[in-house]
């Protein structure tokens, strides 16, 4: 059987029996933040065997697509080195959500192996815990397995969830390989071998273990089975190897013929083969390359891919070519990953190119460490040199030192991480920590939403040290905390109210408000009277400036959205910063924008803004906000009783936040891109403006069109066509200097030939030159050598302390003397270096004031060259 076929007997066959068949969860686990990623069929049902997320079935099966390559579960170092070893891999399981138990889970995957699959019985082997006497009774008085080919282990065929919660006895069948293959049955001292190899296993959650480890019986028993496609579909093609299944076998005959490669049993082609469905799928999932989390955990994934290809002899970009065998594979099954296929080329061979720098150079370097070393161990200093300075990731040079026999001294290049690290953390700086002066119970009540004015009690008083006061005294700047207050504390990316404390005669003026330990912190400086603890007050938020904050901060709403119309659904906040004149939104995205993209999302957003339409705030549960289809800071905390903020017409944007914002979208008033750029690999930053910040601008750029217009005489209509004449008249003036300069350096040329000397018969001439750029000294070389018929010459250039050499060799005498090796003669007296061909070779330096006698020791070293 296929692959393909194999996965839909699975499912067909547990749809027959009554379960519910739900479609494969993204590799990015949304509901499971101690999980990097999707690493077993059952991790999208955690919370359902939790009780926590009822669902309208009781029954379930998936396909479920898996990654192990980060975190606790990481198999990356073993792909391609093993049998079963993958970065990525299906998992089919069964699921009973209190239903069905041991008994029909045991004849569920029976019948599926021997009727379904036709496996025979006789190669089976079962395993049970030993304390499990129930499912041994099942296997032998009801199943029929054969005692001899049954074992009862302990630690192996015991599944928990964590150190607490739901936990359970597990049974796991394998199949036999037979006498052939090396290796014991499960429990024996060879089990490690490859002869029993386990397909499936079921596990039975029947417990709850408390902190004390005690272990409660469920009362809903469930049931949990996870069957890995690869090693099935290994088992029923008759292959040994996971890699030489059909699915596979396409994989690296496309690899091999895509590089040039022609044994398809290679190791490092069957990394490449794993790798690309791990990073397409995870491309899929919208994870993006980058220098942190599951972005990091991908690059290193591309990156031991294209390393392995580079090192079968692929010189050029490869992996993303691979996109189109895998489509042919699996795309049926996962429409999702051919939708997103022209997506995930563009990543990797975005992600290709730039890495192949990195590639080229760290290799020089790592071969040329490993050439100087005098024992077998690579010194983590120079690990650390490699990974530090030249971006040559860690993986790579341990996989190489592997590969060559050296050990790799980790220790050294931890100790080195980690004193580069308490280097960065004494170089930043950090706000002063004022919660320890907040001797108060309660936190600081919110009421910004609702007014910009309120009554409210002086609680804490700080200076700005972090000292608690009793008063602030007029001059004095300090730190006001409130009972209750209007002003919004800098939060989610939106800064901090401005305004005024008033009092009878006593005014605070507030400059910045922070949130720290439940409070809003009002920072600013008393400028009249006095402020004692205890005092009423009047917090007024400056009017003017949280509207032009509001405007911003949900025109950036209206901008994510208007990004994942645009872009596709991968593009997710990384990021923003929303102030009183502009926007800031960071985003996830794996190109530059076009101009038209960028066209096209402010017109969507100014069209939301036209549409006028009313701003919604409602308070729900953080469930009932997913299933509105709300958009959340991924990996970000959130209560169990979340803000939602609907915003534009047809509720075009809808996502949690806690900010302030515009009670219509036509408040915004208009939207503007400033900028689009990248500020890391993966992710872009748009720059815009919105209100009178906008308005500000087109009257700045109105302004200055009609600047430009009155300096070229024309009116602002006018200026694009009179600045093409200026710019086709500046081209011809150009040409003409260009001209005048080539007629002078030939006449110049001919005056610098009678400066020429005879050394051993070889005419010569060591020039330094004036009025002549770097760009023009090659003309001015091939006139001189044209005219001097045979000889050696050397031009120099001093510009605003630089050096430009050029040295040329007539063809007649190249045998004798190489140019290249004549220019670096002299500019290494230049502080330089160069190269180039025999008979022409350039160079540059930067000692200027060193020129001169740097030319004059040209026919000293000529005679030496010349004997």
């Amino acid at each position: 059987m296929k692959s393909a076929d194999i996965r839909q007997a699975f499912l067909t066959f547990f749809e027959e029996q009554g379960h519910t068949i739900v479609p494969s969860s993204s590799l990015v686990p949304h509901n499971d933040p101690t999980l990097l990623f999707t690493n077993a069929g059952m991790v999208p049902f955690k919370d359902v065997f939790l009780g926590r997320d009822p669902r309208p079935y009781v029954r379930a099966a998936s396909a479920q697509r898996c990654v192990r390559a980060g975190g606790k579960h990481n198999d990356l170092d073993n792909v391609g080195y093993t049998a079963r070893h993958h970065t990525f891999f299906e998992m089919l399981g069964n699921f009973s959500f209190g239903d069905y138990f041991k008994r029909d889970a045991i004849r569920f995957a029976w019948a599926f192996l021997t009727e379904r699959l036709g496996l025979p019985a006789d190669k089976l082997w079962v395993t049970v815990h030993v304390s499990d006497d129930e499912a041994e009774r099942i296997w032998k008085d009801e199943i029929g397995i054969d005692p001899e080919r049954f074992s009862k282990l302990d630690a192996d065929n015991f599944w928990q969830m964590g150190d607490t919660g739901p936990c359970g006895p597990s049974s796991e069948i394998f199949f036999d390989h037979g006498p052939e293959v090396w290796g014991g049955p499960p429990g024996s001292a060879e089990e490690d071998g490859d002869r029993y190899i386990e397909i499936w296993n079921l596990v039975f959650m029947q417990f709850d273990r408390d902190a004390a480890g005690t272990l409660n019986p469920l009362p809903k028993p469930s049931i949990d089975t996870g069957m890995g496609l690869e090693r099935v579909a290994a088992v029923l093609q008759g292959v040994h190897s996971n890699y030489q299944i059909d699915l596979f076998e396409n994989l690296l005959k496309a690899a091999g013929e895509i590089i040039g490669h022609v044994d398809l049993e290679a190791p490092s082609l069957r990394v490449i083969a794993d790798h690309i469905r791990s990073c397409a799928f995870l491309i899929v999932d919208d994870v993006l390359p980058s220098n942190e989390g599951r972005g990091y955990v991908l690059r290193r994934i591309i990156r031991r891919a294209v390393r392995h290809g580079h090192k079968l002899g692929a010189r050029e970009a490869f992996f993303h070519k691979l996109v189109a065998a895998l489509d042919a594979e699996m795309g049926e099954a996962y429409p999702e990953l051919r939708e997103a296929r022209e997506r995930i080329e563009k990543v990797l061979l975005k992600e290709e190119q730039q890495f192949a720098r990195t590639l080229d150079h760290g290799m020089g370097l790592l071969e040329a460490a490993l050439g100087e070393l005098s024992g077998d161990t690579l010194p983590g200093e120079t690990v650390f040199k490699l990974y530090d300075t030249y971006g040559f990731p860690f993986d790579l040079t341990a996989d190489i030192c592997r590969e060559r026999g050296v050990t790799l001294d980790e220790t050294g290049f931890k100790r080195e991480l980690e004193a580069q690290r308490e280097r960065a953390r004494a170089a930043s700086q950090f706000g002063a920590d004022y919660s320890a002066s907040i001797n108060i119970e309660g936190e600081t009540a919110f009421t910004g939403y609702e007014r910009l004015e309120d009554e409210s009690r002086v609680t804490a008083l700080i200076d700005e040290a972090g000292n608690a006061l009793a008063a602030l005294e007029a001059g004095q700047r300090g730190v006001v905390v409130l009972d209750r207050t209007p002003f919004y504390g800098e939060s989610g990316g939106q800064i901090g109210d401005s305004g005024y404390l008033d009092a009878d005669g006593t005014r605070f003026e507030v400059d910045d408000t922070q949130k720290q330990a439940g409070h809003h912190l009002h920072h600013g400086v008393l400028s009249e009277g006095r402020l004692t603890v205890g005092a009423t007050v009047t917090p007024r938020v400056d009017a003017s400036l949280r509207a032009a904050i509001m405007r911003n901060h949900s025109a950036t709403h209206l901008l994510h959205k208007a990004l994942r119309q645009v872009l596709g659904e991968h593009v997710q906040q990384k990021g923003s910063l929303v102030t009183a004149e502009r926007l800031r939104f960071d985003f996830s995205h794996f190109e530059a924008m076009s101009a038209e993209q960028l066209a096209e999302v402010e017109a969507i957003v100014n069209r939301q803004v036209l549409a006028n339409a009313d701003t919604r705030i409602q308070q729900m549960t953080l469930d009932e906000a997913k299933a509105k289809g709300a958009a959340a800071l991924f990996e970000a905390k959130y209560s169990d009783n979340v803000r939602v903020l609907t915003i534009g017409a047809d509720d075009f944007s809808i996502e949690l936040c806690g900010g302030t914002h515009v009670a219509r979208s036509g408040d915004i008033g208009a939207f503007h891109v400033l900028t689009e750029t990248g500020i890391a690999a993966g992710v872009r930053r748009i720059e815009a403006v919105t209100g009178e910040g906008a308005l500000g601008y087109f009257r700045e750029q109105e302004a200055r069109v009609t600047r430009l217009a009155e300096r070229v005489k024309a009116k602002p209509e006018q200026l694009e066509e009179r600045v093409e004449l200026l710019l086709e008249r500046n081209r011809t003036l150009e040409k003409e200097l260009e001209r005048l300069k080539a007629k002078l350096a030939s006449a110049a040329s001919s005056d610098m030939l009678g400066e020429a000397r005879e050394v051993a018969g070889v005419r010569v001439l060591a020039r330094q030159v004036e009025g002549v750029s770097g760009k023009e000294l090659r003309g001015l070389m091939d006139q001189l050598k044209n005219k001097l018929g045979s000889g050696v010459l050397v031009l120099g250039v001093a510009d605003g302390g630089k050096v430009s050499l050029i040295a040329g060799v007539t063809d007649d005498l190249t045998g004798r003397v190489r140019a290249g090796e004549l220019v670096n003669h002299v500019a290494a007296q230049v502080g330089g270096k160069g190269g180039g061909r025999a008979d022409m070779a350039q160079a540059g330096g930067s000692d200027a004031a060193a020129l001169p006698q740097a030319l004059a020791s040209v026919p000293d070293w000529l005679a030496g060259q010349l004997g």
